[in-house]
């Protein structure tokens, strides 16, 4: 037993399965083991089937078009590879944390933090969103049954702001108002009818969306129980409902709205990567309720496969409706599933669509607030954060104070923010999970020899992840070679500065394609979680330079509270503490 002062020092598995050691917990005891494969099952499909289908999924159809159904299959590829190894690693290190606490056993206590601050980043801002679309189709779902929301009572002061700003430079600068897009004239509307408070503060404020933040809070903070009760129906409810709009909506196809399949070519289709991989955080969320299965070991692996499987299939066949229902260049609505059917002259299938989006939307933040606070209480176990986030109500057996502060951090800006902002964030802090993950395989077990109940297949990477990455390169260059000029001529500062700075993502993943193909070939790595970084890495550069520059500023705020608080707190950093050698 030895203490470490070394930023990379990492947690020894047999520590980690103190599960939690008994001077961790608060007064309250530990979590309770209630969840079943079943109920995993359920929570996985709850948290991936929801927003994506009900709310992004028509953002990402404009920009790739009929083609997004594929994307859809290559994120869930990606999404497969990265499941094997979250799969693994949950039968390995079958405790609370998700890809925290992997990363603490595997690349060490730095990268443990920043993953778990990202992690914070991510569960928040996917709460900020999911809560957003419920309250657009709440608010749809009540003007049809005759009780209308005030617009300035149901949208973020911040898109209505934007929207006044933007006309009144319009104005300002004696231009025509049709130059104003129709969300930003709807914003300059909101604003100027909003209630004026205090002198000069406008009443503009999402309160559903924080409305059903505070309900949600209320029924994780009951109990995994009840919680998993409320899942599992809710699941069922949306899942019949699919199932209706699939069948309903089959004989509504027109053939001739498929053509052309990618009209913006693989770069519209790519476009759509932040809403599609939005939809398959469920992974995450699953494994972080690995203290409250009954059998974490055995049932958290297959979850989360029947999770991928359930839902690829099911935004494949919606995404090909939906766009054979009606063109893809009408599906950029926040309610396009409602939308459609309103198209076609069905409005009472449109209303339930609308009704089942309610609840469909209320599973997914129910996942969520399940996971952030979960994620919390391990890392305030190790020392990380402040001890009060390890408290457990005595009553409830769930971690009281974290999933009060979760609320409150999605409540609060779910008042005041707009979608378009976070969503690209919430995809860039999974993705960088996901690749941390395959990555944890390849340095805990880079040979498939773990005795763990669950293992990635192994497969030689020595000469196969060279192969790949030169077919896929020459595939790239005979599909798209004008994307390749492109980036080729703005590489080489062909427009300077700004052109060069949106294709750094870019050049520093093909430096790390080639870095990873050299460390393959010497020694012989696992293909399948190599090529499962490498998928997710290339998936973060599809999401812009704005997003990284969001996404730095998040881990440095990060590193200031792990260095002000984390790094003299932390338990491993004490003496006796046990330090993986």
């Amino acid at each position: 037993m030895r203490s470490d002062n070394s930023l990379f020092r990492r947690k020894t598995i047999a520590a980690i399965l103190q599960n939690p050691p008994a001077d961790h917990e608060g007064p309250g005891g530990g979590l309770e083991r209630h969840l079943t494969v079943r109920d995993l099952t359920g929570l996985g499909i709850a948290a991936i089937i929801g927003a994506g289908i009900f709310s992004t999924i028509g953002k990402a159809s404009l920009d790739g078009g009929p083609a997004v159904s594929m994307l859809f299959v290559f994120t869930a590829v990606a999404c497969a590879f990265s499941a094997l190894c979250y799969a693994q690693f949950a039968a390995t290190i079958p405790v609370s944390g998700s890809a925290y606490t992997y990363a603490y056993a595997s690349f060490g206590e730095l990268a443990a933090w920043i993953i778990g601050w990202a992690l914070i980043m991510e569960y928040t801002v996917g709460n900020i969103v999911v809560a957003i679309s419920w309250s657009d189709y709440f608010t749809s779902l009540m003007d049809g049954i005759g009780w209308h929301i005030p617009a300035y009572l149901s949208t973020g002061a911040q898109g209505a702001y934007q929207g006044y700003a933007a006309v009144v430079a319009l104005m300002e600068a004696h231009l025509p108002l049709a130059q104003a897009t129709p969300a930003q004239l709807e914003g300059y509307k909101i604003w100027n009818s909003a209630p004026v408070l205090f002198g000069d503060w406008h009443l503009v404020a999402d309160v559903p969306a924080f409305g059903i933040t505070v309900l949600i809070t209320c029924l994780v903070y009951i109990g995994i129980k009840e919680s998993k009760y409320a899942s599992n129906l809710l699941v069922v409810l949306k899942l019949i409902v699919v199932a209706v709009v699939i069948a309903v909506g089959a004989f509504y196809i027109k053939p001739a709205n498929w053509h052309p399949f990618a009209p913006h070519g693989v770069g519209g289709v790519l476009k759509g990567v932040s809403a599609v991989f939005f939809a398959y955080i469920g992974f995450d969320a699953i494994s972080t309720t690995a203290e409250e299965c009954k059998n974490p070991q055995r049932d958290l692996p297959r979850a989360m496969m029947y999770a991928l499987i359930i839902c690829t299939v099911l935004y494949v066949v919606i995404t090909l409706v939906l766009t054979g229902m009606v063109s893809y260049t009408e599906l950029g609505v926040g309610d396009p599933l409602s939308f459609v059917f309103a198209k076609v002259g069905l409005p009472r299938l449109s209303g339930l669509v609308a009704v089942s989006a309610v609840f469909a939307m209320a599973s997914v933040l129910l996942v969520f607030q399940l996971g952030q606070p979960r994620i919390w209480l391990t890392m305030a176990r190790d020392g990380l954060l402040p001890k009060v986030f390890t408290h457990i109500h005595p009553r409830f057996h769930t971690p009281s104070f974290a999933t009060i502060i979760t609320g409150i951090f999605v409540g609060v800006p779910a008042l005041i923010l707009n979608m378009d902002l976070v969503v690209d964030l919430t995809s860039i802090g999974t993705l960088f999970a996901f690749a941390l993950v395959c990555g944890g395989i390849l340095i805990i077990d880079p040979y498939g020899r773990s005795e763990a109940r669950f293992t990635v297949p192994y497969l030689n990477g020595k000469w196969l992840v060279i192969t790949i990455l030169v077919i896929g390169g020459a595939l790239l260059w005979h599909y798209n070679q004008a994307e390749v000029r492109t980036f080729a001529h703005l590489a080489s500062f062909g427009e300077g500065y700004e052109g060069f700075r949106h294709q750094i993502p870019m050049l520093v993943f093909l430096l790390f394609c080639g870095g990873l193909a050299v460390v393959s070939f010497q020694k012989s790595l696992s293909l399948l979680p190599t090529l499962g970084l490498l998928i997710n890495l290339y998936l973060m550069t599809q999401l812009g330079i704005s997003n990284w520059v969001l996404f730095f500023i998040w881990l440095l705020i990060g590193l200031v509270v792990y260095f002000g608080y984390g790094y003299k707190h932390s338990r491993l950093g004490q003496a006796g503490a046990p330090v993986a050698s």
